[in-house]
């Protein structure tokens, strides 16, 4: 690493160590502004919420690292900048590339670091910091209800096409995993429906893998004419073929922004998009979550031609550009979202077409910058 890389690198690590401390700070003032009443709400205590904090903190490092990444780029640029010391280096003949290599290495180290930490850490974080939080809310509304009549989840439903169930629960409780006025409708392969359960209360047993009825009745239909064949009432029976998890039926009821990456690729996996469009929105959520990352490197691209451009006129002007390119990357990401989640374009592609964009946009600019 030369000279001219390592005083770029460490210039820019100042900028961005003091610019992530307090976007980091000012994320977690925002956070105790919306949550710590609820979570005073729910009687926890100091140490309580200090874990709730301490676990949800990494689930904030896809949104902030970008942007502290971009703040520290124009903080830093513009420090040699007012310093004429981009002048003294394009003077000695280095070529703007030569000058930010060792950021588009920065860019390109962050990049890996925060597709490892959305891979790996950050999904843990978001599954246990939203159990931590609903356990104890959960335990908050035990004292006025009873049990079963908290964490309720109304007109559940859900349709296993490959195996030709479909479910629909009046209730179920996220606290006692129990479902009220269950109702399962078997269906064969033209879409008839054969036979069903109809239960008062199911739950899943999550040591066999496999869902228990009480007090129900299984009903048997004639094919052709529709008609109820026979009906066999039960007090309690065992059905070791159902095994919908309800982690995965709850999941499908969630918005694609409040599940973990983890939770997004069971569920693309298990349904098929073609069984349940509803599945493309998890699809470009999913693939958007790991096309996060890369965009550091758009960042590089943008960031630096507009803060050298700053060397010719007033570096303001620069920054006022550059800043408006990040709102237009921005408005990219939702617009292809949009479309993904419509069917108009792939997934893959309404996740990876922004950054793509971008960095040929970056290209251009380098060019013109030379």
């Amino acid at each position: 690493m030369s000279i001219i890389d390592r005083y770029v690198l460490k210039e820019w690590a100042v900028g961005f160590a003091l610019t992530l401390g307090v976007i980091v700070g000012i994320l977690i003032l925002q956070n105790m502004y919306d949550s710590l009443p609820d979570l005073l709400d729910y009687d926890a205590s100091v140490g309580q919420i200090c874990f709730f904090y301490v676990l949800a903190l990494p689930t904030y490092l896809p949104a902030i690292l970008p942007i502290a990444f971009l703040v520290s780029l124009l903080f830093s640029l513009g420090s040699l900048h007012r310093n004429n010391e981009i002048i003294a280096m394009r003077a000695a003949g280095a070529s703007l590339f030569r000058i930010s290599r060792s950021l588009w290495g920065a860019g390109l180290a962050l990049s890996f670091v925060l597709l490892y930490l959305t891979a790996s850490v950050v999904p843990n974080s978001v599954e246990q910091a939203r159990t931590f939080i609903e356990n104890l809310e959960f335990s908050a509304a035990e004292q006025e209800q009873d049990i079963h009549d908290v964490g309720l989840i109304y007109n559940l439903g859900f349709d296993n096409r490959k195996d030709g169930r479909l479910w629909f629960m009046n209730r179920f409780s996220e606290r006692t995993w129990l479902g009220s006025g269950v109702n399962v409708h078997m269906r064969e392969g033209g879409g008839s429906e054969v036979s069903r359960i109809s239960a008062r209360e199911a739950y899943f047993d999550n040591t066999h893998g496999h869902w228990v009825f009480l007090d129900g009745r299984e009903l048997m239909f004639d094919q052709d004419s529709g008609d109820v064949l026979r009906a066999l009432p039960f007090e309690k029976k065992t059905f070791e073929s159902f095994h919908e998890d309800p982690d995965l039926m709850l999941a499908l009821h969630k918005d694609p922004d409040e599940l973990s990456l983890f939770e997004l690729r069971r569920i693309i996996e298990t349904v098929p998009p073609e069984e349940n469009p509803k599945v493309h929105a998890y699809f470009v959520r999913y693939f958007s979550l790991l096309a996060v990352p890369f965009s550091c490197l758009v960042v590089v691209g943008i960031a630096v031609p507009f803060a050298v451009a700053g060397v010719r006129t007033n570096p303001m002007i620069g920054v006022s550009k550059c800043m408006g390119f990040f709102v237009f990357f921005y408005v990219l990401i939702s617009v292809a979202s949009i479309l993904g989640e419509r069917q108009i374009i792939s997934a893959l592609l309404a996740a990876w077409l922004p950054n793509i964009i971008m960095l040929l946009m970056s290209v251009q600019l380098f060019r013109k910058a030379r």
